[in-house]
Formats: structure tokens, sequence, C-alpha cells
């Protein structure tokens, strides 16, 4: 059976670039591995444990994370019932108890609105809410909002010699102080930002792992790390290596035929065939049962003279749940997620199987309308058929959109362009930032320059420093920046500013800030704040290597969707116009600021609405001849580049095309790329000098019992700390040996 600290590394740079570029030699290894540990673990398994388990070295033996060098310190505390960061599933936590510590890695979670009945009934207003929604329609002022959450911890991941003995779980769980009766942490989550609080699993599972947890992702003691899989500790390739772990993690996940999979969740078919043939509390039959109550919610009663009054049912698959006799005893600890994510599964295939896009027979149609609250939110409606047909399982949060203003009450767009829909990014998430740190001593953040700032001379603040910098020194306050623009040297009066902190309930901002004249858009920014100080550092970073991104060249680390969206021709620190600009640069900005962004930079845009979206209008043909012209000529300099999307029935263009939809041509923004060193010399992925070798990184290796390394692997492994930042290094933990990073055949 595989193992992570075995002979063989599971874990290889390939897989750090996507699932796609993985061979298949490489995935079946760890295909063998994840199928042996979804089998292992009594909850489903998501991707991103399922990382954790082949990144943190889980052992199938029994032992859990518990047989590996973690730094159990390095773990962040919550508290039940009590305010706590945003932690995702995957995170490993230390859940106070007021006297041993109990060490868990949160396996589920899902949204606790109060407002949500115990038998799955849904206010339509909750179905959907954003986090921070007061009502319908209403949301709570402030950029920090919350959410109550009820987050499912795994209490004996870290194997038996770190779990607490059953009789002290079971008096924990009685006196509901510290875990509620069934072994859940319900807290309210402040999340940094509105854009963070949307953010998938995934990729709010990266950013914690890149700042909150950034130690233990670093840590020597894995069994291969993630700066040597990438070759650095560089931010923005530590991002890149570890989005891309985890699409290999879900691709394999995705790819077995003894698993199945709810969204990002795992269980293995032998589970599920089981549940379906036992006939007790939670088994087939009331999962067939769900079904049919889902179905019929919406089942209207008749009026006179035979009119049908339209029903809208929202209902919760957890506290649904909970509703079946016997069903309680199931729904503790782990067994939650495991029934929540099967009873989600049923009604997906029923919906599949016996609806058309999730109109019934009936007359009702059923989608998935909230996969968060309660377990997921599934709406029944009646009539269904005057609704416009979609993918019923892609949650819509209908039941929020139902109090918003309706579209005539809104205010129209200039135009209306079409973006090109990517799975990879949107504007959203656009240059939200992130918490890098915040303890007794410190809160660090960084978070990229827009050009609204640059233009205006201000900076948000994190909400953190708005909350401590209100208490100590109210709503204005004058603050002492010093900017540090690394590698280069600032005019005295550049270098130090007085600027004003202003100050608004959650949010706030530094005014008045005269950046540097090298700033740019896009350009990332490190800001720190020592508890109680009024000096705030700003810095930036260096790159590698000077880059070549569009128009710009820099030597400093950038948010490349960011540079693509703002630094674009029109637009710089004295304003933002697109008055007086020839053809080919109108081109440009159009594609760059109205295609849709990917993570990495890109913007593609559906060629025929360019020139409508140039000019707000139809153009002449002198201007349309004109643009066409541009467009041809910055195509063949690769400037742009041709791509082909499709567009569906309802005229939404979608990239990579669909099968079965008339493809359209699109054009694409690609900024300049810096050169990727690999290990073996080469610059390309993959190039013909290295198809016969495989580049193994420097890994740690589980020694066989009475075994011990020699003084040469343990030098090796205290210069490989060197290289992740240790300056004084490590020593091997015991049980352990360090294999030097070395080529092989395949």
């Amino acid at each position: 059976m595989p193992d992570p600290y075995g002979d063989r590394t599971l874990l290889t740079s390939a897989m750090t670039r996507g699932y796609d570029a993985v061979p298949d030699e490489e995935r079946d290894g760890l295909r063998r591995y994840l199928e042996a540990v979804v089998a292992t673990r009594s909850a489903p398994v998501h991707t991103a444990v399922a990382f954790n388990a082949v990144y943190f070295g889980y052992d199938l033996g029994g032992d859990g994370y518990g047989g590996s060098p973690l730094c159990l310190e390095d773990f962040p505390v919550i508290t039940f019932g009590e305010r706590a960061p945003a932690l995702p599933v995957g995170a490993m936590v230390c859940v106070t108890t007021g006297s041993d510590p109990l060490y868990a890695e949160i396996v589920y979670r899902e949204g606790a609105h109060p407002q949500v009945g115990a038998l799955g009934d849904v206010p339509a207003w909750v179905s959907g809410a954003p986090a921070g929604a007061e009502g319908p329609g209403r949301l709570a002022d402030g950029a920090a909002p919350r959410r109550k959450e009820l987050l499912v911890p795994d209490l004996h991941a870290f194997g038996p010699a770190l779990s607490l003995p059953s009789a002290q779980l079971h008096r924990l769980r009685t006196r509901r102080r510290w875990i509620n009766e069934d072994g859940h942490v319900v807290v309210d989550v402040r999340y940094p930002s509105r854009e963070a609080a949307r953010c998938d699993d995934l990729t709010a599972y990266a950013d914690h792992l890149l700042t909150a947890a950034r130690k233990q992702l670093l840590s020597p003691f894995v069994p291969v790390s993630l700066a040597a899989l990438v070759g650095g500790t560089h931010d923005d390739d530590l991002r890149a290596g570890l989005l891309g772990l985890l699409d290999t993690v879900r691709g394999v996940l995705n790819s077995s035929g003894m698993l199945r999979t709810w969204r990002d969740y795992a269980m293995t078919r032998a589970s599920l065939a089981e549940c379906w043939r036992d006939t007790g509390p939670l088994g087939g039959n009331d999962l067939r049962s769900l079904a049919a109550a889902i179905e019929h919610a919406a089942n209207p009663g008749r009026r006179r003279y035979g009119l049908t009054a339209p029903v809208t049912v929202y209902t919760a698959v957890g506290p649904r749940l909970r509703g079946f006799p016997g069903a309680k005893e199931l729904l503790r600890g782990v067994g939650y997620a495991a029934a929540v994510c099967r009873a989600n599964l049923a009604l997906a295939d029923v919906v599949q199987g016996d609806s058309d896009q999730g109109l019934f027979r009936n007359g009702s149609r059923i989608t998935l309308d909230d996969a968060l609250e309660g377990g997921g939110v599934w709406r029944s409606h009646h009539p269904g058929d005057a609704e416009t047909l979609g993918d019923p399982l892609a949650p819509a949060g209908r039941g929020w959109v139902s109090t918003l203003p309706v579209p005539s009450e809104l205010p129209e767009p200039e135009t209306e362009l079409n973006p090109v829909d990517s799975p990879l990014a949107d504007d959203a998430s656009l240059g939200t930032g992130d918490l890098l740190r915040s303890d007794a001593e410190e809160i660090v953040w960084r978070a990229p320059l827009r050009l609204a700032q640059l233009i205006d001379g201000w900076f948000p603040l994190h909400p953190y420093v708005v909350e401590e910098l209100g208490r100590s020194h109210g709503a204005r306050s004058m603050v002492r920046l010093e900017l540090n623009h690394a590698g280069e040297v600032l005019d005295e009066k550049d270098a130090v500013q007085e600027v004003t902190a202003e100050l608004h309930h959650d949010s706030g901002r530094l005014t008045g800030i005269a950046w540097p004249r090298d700033f740019f858009p896009g350009l990332m920014l490190e800001l720190r704040r020592l508890r109680g100080g009024s000096v705030i550092g700003l810095a930036t970073m260096r790159l590698k290597e000077r880059v070549q991104v569009g128009d710009r060249e820099t030597a400093h680390c950038y948010d490349p969707r960011v540079l693509t969206r703002e630094d674009v021709p029109g637009s710089d620190r004295h304003g933002d116009s697109a008055v007086g600009l020839a053809p080919r640069q109108l081109v440009m900005r159009t594609v760059r600021r109205c295609g849709l962004l990917t993570l990495d930079g890109h913007a593609l845009m559906d060629r025929s609405v360019l020139p409508s979206a140039v000019y707000g209008r139809r153009p002449a043909r002198s201007q349309a001849a004109a643009l066409e012209s541009a467009v041809a000529e910055l195509l063949a300099e690769r400037l742009l580049e041709p791509a082909l999307g499709s567009r569906d029935a309802w005229g939404q263009p979608h990239f990579p095309p669909r099968d079965g939809q008339r493809t359209i041509p699109l054009i694409g923004y690609r900024p300049a790329r810096p050169r990727v060193i690999r290990p073996w010399g080469s610059t390309e992925p993959s190039g013909e000098g290295m198809r016969g070798v495989q580049f193994v990184p420097g890994h740690l290796r589980r020694l066989r019992p009475g075994c011990s390394p020699s003084d040469v692997q343990r030098a090796a492994f205290r210069e490989h700390c060197r290289r992740l930042g240790k300056a004084d290094g490590w020593e091997l933990p015991y049980g352990y040996t360090f294999v030097t990073e070395h080529t092989r055949g395949r």
C-alpha cells in the first residue's frame, strides 16, 4: 500500500501544475493511497482533507496524523460559541476544553443560521444569502461580515495517543460547554472581507495554509515540502503550486471507480450501497422518504375554479434528517457529515435520474439552491415549467435573489459585454488581499495596490487594525507610514509619511498617501502594525528576476489579475480615461477590462461584442474597420491570441467550448510569463530531454524499526531546512531519514 513516508513519494513536481499535467503512473500511486484513506476514515473525505492526508502523512494503520511529526502548538485554537476566524474544511485545530487539549481536523462545515427550523424549513431569504445578511435583501454595514457556522471536527484524526477517552468525550458533550451534544463546534465566524466569505472551499483552504497555517505548510517534517516541489518559497510560486496540488487531488478523487463525490466530499461506493440496503434509521427507506418529501413539498392545494397557487418551499437537509426516528445517535460526531453527504447525493441522483433538468412529472421543479446552509438547501417550486432551465445541481441562491429589487429597479449597465464564462476566477475576488499573521505582537496583511488608490492616495486597512485603532485612537487619527521599496532607494519624503487613518465601523483606510513614482496598479504590498503602536510599515517584495508584463517591466511581486484589469492604456496615477486612444490601445484596453479573468491574469472576450464594448454603442463602419485592423495587428504580433469558445441556447458564451454548442471566436490577452527554471535545467515543462527521467525532490522517509539515519543524511536534512528558511536547520525527527533530491528513470 502506498505511504506518504514510504520509499516513493506520492506527491511530485508535476502535480503542482494540476491534474491534467500528471502522468498516469503518478496518478495511479496517489489514487491507490487516497482510495484507502477514504475507505479507512469514518467521515466523507473532502478534497482538502485528502490533501492533508498525503501532504502531512496520514497513517492508515490507526495512528492517523499521530505518527507524523506535526507541531501541534501551531494549530489555531477555537472555542465553542465564541467568535472565531474563518476556518475552512481541512484546518487542523485545538478545541478549547478547559483541561486537556482536544486536537482535531475539521472534516465538514455548514451554515448554522438560527432561522432554519427544526425540520429543515428555511425562510426564502436565508437560502443563498451571503455572510452578513440580516434580513430579506438586507446586508449588515461594514466590510467584515459574520456568519454562524457548524464545524464537524474529527476528534480521532491524531490517533489514540492524542485522543481523549470516550468517557471524557461523553462528559464534554453532556456539559455542552466546549462542544455541543453531538460533538460539534458552533462558532460565530468573522470574515476579513465579503470577497473572502464568497471563496470556494479549496481557495479558502489554500489561503488558510498560506497565512494562518504557513508554518505547518512549510514544515520540513512533512513527507515532501511544497517548497521543494515548486523549487522555492516565493509566495506566488507557493500559491500556484498549492492550487495545482489541490486540483490534482480533486481530479484523482473524481476519477476513481471506487469512489463517488458530492461536491468536494468523497465516499466509497461500497458504503453508499450498504446505506441503501440498510432498513434502519437514515437507511434506504429514509432516503427515499426524504426525496419524496422534497419532490412533493411544493405541490399546491386546488383553489376554486381549478386555479393553482404558485408555491416555493426551501428545505435544509441537515435539520430535516434529525426528524427521522432513531437518527439522533447516528448524527453525532463525524456521522453527521456522512449522513448529510449521503442524503445530498441521493437527492442529486433522484433529480438527475427522474426529472428533466429538475422538472418532475408532477409539475414541480427541484433544484439545489444553497450548498452551505444547513447541510444544503433544496428548492421545491410549483409550477416549475414556467422557469428557465439550467443545471439543477448548481446552487443558484434564488431564495436570496427573490428578496432583492427586481431588475427593472436596478441601474442599467452602460454596455452588455457578455463576458466569457470561465471557472478559474471572477472579479468578485479581484485583489482582496490576505491576512498573513495576527498574534499578540502584530497584525500583518498583504494586498495589491489598486488604480483608484494610486490616483486618490489611499489604502484600505485590515478590519482587525480598524477594530484596534478605533478602540485606542477614535474614528480619525494621524498615523506614521514607513515605506520600504525592496531593492530601491526612496526619497525621504516618500519613505516616511504622516497620513490619516479614517475609520467607519468595520471598515477604514489610510488617506493622504504620496505613492512613490514607480508604484503601479497590482503591485503587492505587505503591511504590518505592532499592537498598540501608531506606526504602520508598508513594503514591497522582489521577484527572482525582472519580468515584462504587457507594457510594464517590473522586478517586484504583483497580482496578475489587478495588473491585467487596471494597468491598461489610458490609465495611470493621473487618471483613467479612454479619450484620445488609438484603435490598438482601445482594443487592448477593452479586452483587458471586459474579458473574464483567469487566476494568472489572462483575459478572454467574445470577439463579436468587441466593437460595442469599445464604443458603448454600434460603431460607425469606419470605426469598426479600424478596430478589426487593430485586432489583426495585435494577433500577428502575439500581443493578443485567438481562442474558441461556445454559445449555449440562451446566448451565454463559455470557455472551454462545450459539446453540442455552436463554437464562437474569442480573443485573449496573454500576459508575459517569467521563465521557470526546472531542476533538470530545461525551461520547458515537458521537453524531449526529460521524458526518460523524473525529478524527485528531497523528502522524509519512515525508517524500519531498529534503523537510524546516517550522519550524512542528518547533515543533508539540516541543509534542506536552511533552504526552506530555517537558518540553523532542524534535526531529523525520530524514526525518519532524509532522501536527497535526485532523478530516476521511469
